[in-house]
């Protein structure tokens, strides 16, 4: 399996390109001047910020990290060239007790997955897997940029909940009158 590893980076951040709505979510992570960049679904990146905040008030509660989260911000754009390296299909998440640290995997494929474990195709390709390992501190501030990238998006109906476009969309409970 090829495994890039990151422990720690520079730099670990989700980031998005194109308008709400056309959205590609990506996850970038550099060190030194090695940058690699995956992408992924929304709803990954939401449920990720959302278990790393989990995780954090489980095991790392007592050390202030909300607290240092707030000094190591990074508001900054995603470093270029964006291009991504493959799209994520698995993502893990742990706590490593014996070093305090937070530890994402990312993984090209689904280990489980019956079908991919007969394909040719699919058995001729080396799995691809990216591993990082974040501090508390580091953890809650990606957690925070990630939940308001995901809040970022186009506001929802306040009728029906799906996303409302710029010049409105059918609603289902207006019965497919255009609000």
């Amino acid at each position: 399996m090829a495994v890039n590893d990151f422990d720690p980076p520079d730099r670990f951040v989700a980031g998005t390109v194109g308008p709400p709505g056309q959205r590609t979510f990506f996850l970038q992570a550099s060190e030194g001047r090695r940058l690699l960049s995956v992408s992924l679904e929304k709803e990954q990146v939401a449920v990720l910020a959302n278990r790393i905040n989990d995780i954090l008030d489980s095991y790392a509660g007592g050390e202030g990290a909300d607290h240092v989260a707030t000094e190591v911000v990074d508001n900054a754009p995603l470093d270029t060239p964006i291009e991504d390296e493959f799209r994520v299909n698995t993502l893990s998440l742990g706590w490593d007790e014996a070093r305090g640290v937070v530890v994402i995997e990312c993984l090209d494929r689904d280990p489980d997955d019956p079908v991919g474990a007969t394909d040719p195709e699919v058995l001729a390709e080396e799995p691809r897997l990216i591993r990082v390992v974040l501090t508390p501190a580091r953890a809650r501030a990606f957690a925070r940029r990630a939940q308001s990238l995901v809040a970022a998006g186009r506001p929802p109906c306040p009728f029906c909940g799906g996303p409302l476009e710029p010049e409105g969309h059918i609603c289902p409970r207006a019965n497919g009158y255009k609000r």
